[in-house]
């Protein structure tokens, strides 16, 4: 969290040079989502949430961003926390003709989530984009969203993105969680979706189905199975 705070400092800062931040951009967005899944998992219990976040580009190919949600979980399994804020930096470049890589860290902040295995996480993560696929692993160097001795826990996902018709773009993902430590077995899964969405000169509204593999018994909370198959219905709006 230090790094990133650090990292965010130094490129406000930078943005402040109009020699060097004349080509930056700042870009702003809020959404309303039917049910904010993460990973396949509903953070809301299937309940809808509001979020937002901002995002500085550097020319040089750096960037940060700040992102928040509303959540239930973690006062769903006792804790205390109601928003999920966070916060991410990084470097983007093309490697090779085509070839995009990104590389970052990235902190989810839960504000005095009070549970007894904190679960504010860290990660660590790498991407490679080629024409509309993207291949990315994420590693963990803390406990993992709550789960007892996770550290080094991962998620590696596939993704893509085609437009089929006027703007409208079908992105196909596919991901495994692994939470590695006692909870390892129960804990672990895969998660799949299929969006349908468009951008509408900022207002981007987006449906999406979405489900996993998760085990029934450790990812239902008050009768709720929070990786049921279902469909999510968003709005966005970027300025």
């Amino acid at each position: 969290m230090k790094l990133i705070l650090a990292t965010l400092t130094a490129a406000m800062t930078l943005g402040a040079l109009p020699a060097q931040a004349q080509d930056a951009s700042v870009a702003f967005n809020a959404s309303l989502t039917s049910d904010y899944r993460y990973r396949g998992i509903s953070q809301t219990r299937l309940k809808p949430a509001l979020q937002g976040g901002l995002d500085y580009a550097h020319p040089s190919g750096f960037y940060v961003g700040a992102w928040g949600s509303t959540i239930k979980w973690v006062k769903d399994v006792g804790g205390d926390a109601k928003v999920e804020v966070d916060l991410y930096g990084g470097y983007k470049t093309e490697i090779s003709k085509g070839v995009n890589l990104d590389i970052g860290v990235l902190t989810y902040i839960y504000p005095s989530n009070k549970l007894a295995t904190s679960a504010n996480t860290t990660e660590i993560y790498g991407a490679l984009s080629y024409g509309p696929f993207t291949a990315k692993y994420s590693h963990a160097v803390t406990d993992t969203f709550g789960n007892p001795d996770s550290k080094n826990s991962w998620y590696a996902d596939l993704s893509a993105s085609f437009e089929v018709m006027d703007g409208w773009m079908l992105a196909p993902h596919v991901g495994y969680q692994r939470i590695d430590g006692p909870l390892r077995g129960q804990a672990s899964y895969t998660d799949y979706s299929l969006a349908l969405s468009k951008d509408f000169s900022g207002l981007v509204p987006s449906i999406a189905l979405v489900g996993t593999d998760a085990d029934k018994g450790f990812y239902t909370v008050k009768d709720k199975f929070l990786g049921k198959n279902g469909l999510v219905v968003s709005v966005k709006y970027n300025f």
